[in-house]
């Protein structure tokens, strides 16, 4: 399981915010998607 702190997350996030991929492509893998999502849902620190 991920969580906001897994590597994996922290990188998806970051290629999501650079627009080298779109938050669709993420892949279905555990909840992988869900805590991508929720972080990008978040504000900006």
């Amino acid at each position: 399981m991920f969580n906001k702190n897994s590597i994996v997350v922290r990188i998806w996030v970051d290629l999501i915010k650079k627009g080298t991929y779109k938050k669709e492509q993420v892949p279905k893998l555990q909840n992988l998607q869900e805590v991508v999502y929720s972080l990008l849902e978040e504000p900006a620190e």
